[in-house]
């Protein structure tokens, strides 16, 4: 992996991309004040035991960490729900991810790919995140949800300001001696619950075929949503959603640079694009980490975790386990089977992988036909997030 660290020059604290890692699989980082799980058998351990790591991790972080303004809540965030109540509302909303809806979504996501990339084309510039990566998954997702598409300007704002930071996060230091810049983070947190709220106060009124609809008026235990808790889902949706894609599709097109003689089998044999992006979601894992909280005092990689510990379960160092994956820093779209954790494990598998996998293949099968090769411009670099948990490009210029 050295020379695409270099070539593409990849942030230190991607660690994971940076080769192969010393050290158990499980340590405790002091100065963090959390655990770390690194490793591909012990992260499956983490991932599918939901009542011993639980996902409300809300729990075990001080108080001075967490916003203190009213309106915030964490009601309604299924990526924070342990059950029973995350599968009474990940129910709410898997008949929109079905594999018959995500399929029939095929025509538009190929159509808007190609209006995106003749708009691109009329330009005379090509740079793949504003271009393409990031409106093809907003547009498909907010016509879903039934928000207008456009104000994917609006919902980049809101995803940059929440997403686009290099702060490593402390429970062992003082917020006020961290470099988080939390009154950005709230204010861009209030102006999207607050967007969003509109809209579901305008669904109440005259209701719609979509999904903000259906969580308006879905039901729980014969109750209707909390107002907040509609709200949170469709921020969720709305932001997972499009990120995801805007980073599989980057990362692929930035493995297909990289190793050239892979793009050139993939080109002639586009049965074997699911295959690519599949290996793209293990080398170039886009959300390289999930949190985790221990409910009571377990023994994980050789080592004792006491209860209500913060953990940090690295699912792009597990995706790069020696122990899972022979050669684990190659391009290898051959590589089967290829179990990677990219899209998490268990009761929290990502509900909208069908829709990242169609979009990501129709996309790349198009920008293949269109691009002969698929090069990134060497006098323009590429340019990756900085937030440590999460691996991909904001800016990729194509020749």
């Amino acid at each position: 992996m050295a020379h695409i660290v270099e070539r593409y020059n990849i942030p230190k604290q991607h660690f994971w991309l940076h080769g192969p890692r010393s050290g158990p699989p499980v340590e405790f980082d002091a100065g963090a004040g959390m655990w770390n799980v690194y490793g591909y058998p012990e992260l499956q351990e983490v991932l599918g035991d939901p009542a011993t790591f639980s996902s409300d991790t809300m729990r075990v972080i001080p108080k001075g960490l967490m916003p203190e303004f009213e309106e915030f809540s964490m009601e309604g965030f299924i990526t924070q729900i342990d059950p029973p109540e995350h599968g009474k509302l990940r129910k709410l909303v898997s008949s929109a991810f079905t594999r018959k809806v995500v399929a029939d979504l095929e025509p538009r996501i190929a159509a808007l790919t190609h209006e995106l990339l003749d708009a691109a084309q009329d330009r005379g510039r090509f740079e793949l995140v504003t271009d393409l990566a990031y409106p093809l998954p907003v547009i498909v997702i907010a016509e879903l949800l039934g928000v207008p598409s456009s104000d994917r300007a609006l919902f980049k704002q809101w995803a940059d300001a929440l997403f686009q930071r290099d702060a490593k996060i402390s429970l062992a230091e003082p917020v006020e001696n961290q470099n988080v810049d939390m009154q950005a983070t709230l204010k861009s947190w209030k102006e999207m619950s607050g967007y969003l709220a509109g809209h579901a106060a305008e669904r109440r009124r005259q209701p719609r075929a979509d999904l903000l609809t259906k969580l308006v008026e879905a039901e729980v235990d014969g109750e209707r949503l909390p107002d907040d808790q509609v709200v949170n889902f469709a921020i969720v949706l709305l932001l997972a959603g499009h990120i995801t894609t805007t980073m599989l599709l980057g990362n692929t097109v930035l493995c297909l640079d990289a190793f050239p003689e892979q793009q050139d089998k993939v080109r002639a044999d586009r049965a074997s694009i699911p295959a690519a992006i599949e290996e793209s979601l293990r080398l170039f894992t886009p959300f390289a980490a999930l949190g985790r909280s221990t409910t009571r005092e377990v023994e994980l990689g050789g080592v004792t975790i006491p209860a209500d510990q913060l953990l940090m379960a690295w699912l792009g160092s597990a995706n790069r386990d020696p122990r899972q994956f022979p050669a684990p820093d190659v391009f290898d779209p051959g590589r089967d089977p290829n179990p990677h954790l990219a899209f998490g494990r268990g009761i929290h598998f990502c509900l909208g992988a069908p829709l990242a996998r169609l979009e990501g293949r129709v996309a790349l099968n198009i920008l293949l036909d269109r691009l002969n090769p698929l090069r990134t411009d060497p006098d323009d670099p590429v340019d990756f997030m900085p937030t440590p948990t999460m691996t991909g490009v904001r800016r990729l210029p194509l020749i």
